[in-house]
């Protein structure tokens, strides 16, 4: 992981010579998330499951973190929460600064490892259909839970598909391994997506979805549920009432949601995931112990969920 973590580092004192600018990109390299590099890891475990022996796998694997950092930092700039973050901390000419920093830091390490055309291709249609479910994520577009399902697949499960893709990248897998390796890819971009739908349902600041009016899994059983006491919150969604009234009626509100179903609909969700991911995973043909590190990965404390619902 420290070669990794040199890479990422030599990638910005290659092209970047401002040192205002070079702080704020290490700092934005250190937050928590990119530095526990979850992301570089899942590429290196690709790559040794299916066999794979590149010396360029470490300057691979730091592409990996940089591209989801970079769709970090535009998602919260999109959605203007995270306010802890560094990159949300400065002026957003500042903070569209790092990314394309970030954008040149990649492209020069791609050409620097002479990517071949086809990986270019890969590399561009995967993060393109990531940007096509954040731009459906941002407009709100999904009015119904297929339409959800499938945005959060092209939005968070392409994240997952990258990550794997740069292990795979060039060795000797096959198109049914790749296939397998992204729907587990999809499966996992569900499981966190719902996770975090969950956990920013009933929140009452910048990163309430309730109060943005987001449609996400959990509200949208919400919408569908024909019930005279999901009132308050369908006229909300309908402009019926106001903002004000929600935060009013917030102790209400959050009763009411609790008492739905919405909560328990989006774990069984989940665990659907976590089964159709579990199934994937053993038809999966891969080197061990390495499959088995790839699985704790991918699902972490969601096994748990598959379990849970195996006992069930």
């Amino acid at each position: 992981m420290q070669e990794v973590q040199q890479h990422m580092a030599r990638m910005m004192d290659d092209y970047m010579f401002d040192e205002d600018l070079k702080m704020l990109l290490r700092s934005c390299m250190s937050d928590n998330e990119t530095a526990s590099l979850s992301w570089a890891k899942i590429t290196l475990c690709t790559h040794a499951m299916v066999g794979g022996h590149s010396p360029d796998i470490h300057r691979r694997a730091a592409l990996t973190e940089l591209v989801i950092l970079i769709l970090d930092i535009v998602d919260d700039l999109q959605d203007q929460d995270n306010a802890s973050k560094p990159w949300m901390q400065v002026d957003s000419a500042s903070a569209l600064n790092a990314v394309l920093a970030l954008i040149m830091g990649v492209v020069g390490e791609l050409g620097r490892l002479q990517a071949s055309g086809n990986m270019l291709v890969e590399i561009s249609k995967i993060i393109a259909r990531s940007i096509n479910g954040q731009h459906k994520d941002v407009t709100n577009a999904a009015s119904t839970v297929d339409e959800y399902l499938w945005m959060t697949q092209e939005k968070s499960g392409s994240l997952f598909r990258l990550a794997c893709f740069m292990g795979y990248a060039d060795a000797d897998c096959g198109e049914e391994t790749i296939e397998q390796l992204h729907q587990m890819a999809d499966c996992v971009g569900l499981l966190h997506q719902i996770q975090n739908d969950m956990r920013d349902l009933v929140r009452y600041d910048e990163k309430s979805d309730l109060m943005a009016k987001k449609r996400t899994l959990p509200i949208l059983y919400i919408l569908a549920v024909e019930d005279e006491v999901f009132s308050p919150v369908k006229a909300y969604y309908e402009s019926a009432v106001t903002a004000e009234f929600m935060t009013e009626n917030q102790d209400q509100i959050k009763r009411l949601i609790h008492d739905s179903g919405c909560l328990e609909y989006a774990r069984i969700v989940q665990s659907v995931c976590v089964q159709k991911a579990n199934e994937i995973y053993e038809q999966l043909k891969a080197l061990s112990p390495w499959k088995e590190d790839f699985r704790s990965l991918m699902l972490g404390d969601f096994m748990k969920l598959g379990v849970e619902v195996e006992q069930a």
